[in-house]
C-alpha cells in the first residue's frame, strides 16, 4: 500500500502536521478494510471531537492551541472512510479500561461512549470491547492498526508511538499482527454484549 502519489484531503496539512501522519491518512483512503485495537484510548477513527481534543491537550510536551486544532480537525476528517456509500469496513478492538478513563471529564465521556455504540450499529462497523478478567493475550499495550491492500501482501501495520506512528509492511510483521488482532479478537465480548458493557459504563459516568 506504500508509494502512491495520490494527491487527497491531507495535502492541505502538509504545512503545519509531520508527513507520517499524512501517510496514514492515505493509508486509510486507499485500505479495503481496517482493523484496530486499543487498550486506554478509544480509536481515532471512532472519536468525537471534543474526546480528541481532550486528548491531544494531554500530551507532553504540550501542544499549542492551534497544534491542538490542527490534528483535531485532521483526525476528524480521517474518520470519513467510515461513511458515505462505499464506507470502509472496521473491525475495533476496545479494552474496557478505554471506556472508562474519562477523558474530558464525564459529559465528554458518556458523548464518546454513545457514540462508539452509535457507529457499531452501522454495517460497516464492529465494535468489540476485551473485558476486565479476559483471558491473556499477546500485545504490548500500544494501539494496533491493520490496514487491509487489495492483496495481503499490501497490507499495512500501524503502531502508535511516542514518538510518531511506525508503519510495517514486510511479511512476518504482517502474519504476526494478524495473529495477536485474532487473539485479541478472540477474548472480546460479542457485539451485542460490548455494546451492553458500554452503555453501562456510560451510565456509571
Amino acid at each position: 500500500m506504500t508509494g502512491r502519489q495520490t494527491r487527497g484531503w491531507w495535502e492541505q496539512y502538509r504545512e503545519v502536521l509531520p508527513a507520517g501522519l499524512l501517510d496514514i491518512a492515505e493509508l486509510e483512503h486507499h485500505a479495503a478494510f481496517a482493523r484496530v485495537a486499543t487498550m486506554v484510548h478509544i480509536p481515532g477513527l471512532l472519536q468525537t471531537t471534543d474526546y480528541a481534543r481532550a486528548l491531544f491537550n494531554c500530551v507532553v510536551p504540550s501542544f499549542a492551541p492551534y497544534e491542538v486544532e490542527h490534528r483535531v480537525s485532521y483526525r476528524i476528517k480521517r474518520t470519513a472512510i467510515v461513511y458515505g456509500d462505499e464506507p470502509t469496513p472496521l473491525t475495533a478492538i476496545v479494552h474496557e479500561a478505554a471506556l472508562r478513563m474519562g477523558f474530558g471529564g464525564p459529559a465528554v465521556a458518556r458523548a464518546q461512549l454513545q457514540h462508539l455504540i452509535d457507529m457499531g450499529e452501522r454495517a460497516n462497523i464492529t465494535v468489540l470491547v476485551i473485558p476486565f478478567g479476559s483471558d491473556p493475550f499477546p500485545g504490548s499495550g500500544q494501539p494496533i492498526g491493520y490496514l487491509g491492500g487489495p492483496v495481503p501482501q499490501l497490507d499495512t501495520v500501524q503502531l502508535d508511538t511516542d514518538h510518531g506512528a511506525e508503519l510495517l509492511d514486510a511479511e512476518a510483521h504482517l502474519v504476526n499482527y494478524r495473529i495477536v488482532l485474532d487473539r485479541m479478537q478472540g477474548c472480546a465480548l460479542k457485539p451485542a454484549a460490548s455494546r451492553e458493557l458500554i452503555h453501562r459504563i456510560a451510565q456509571s459516568l
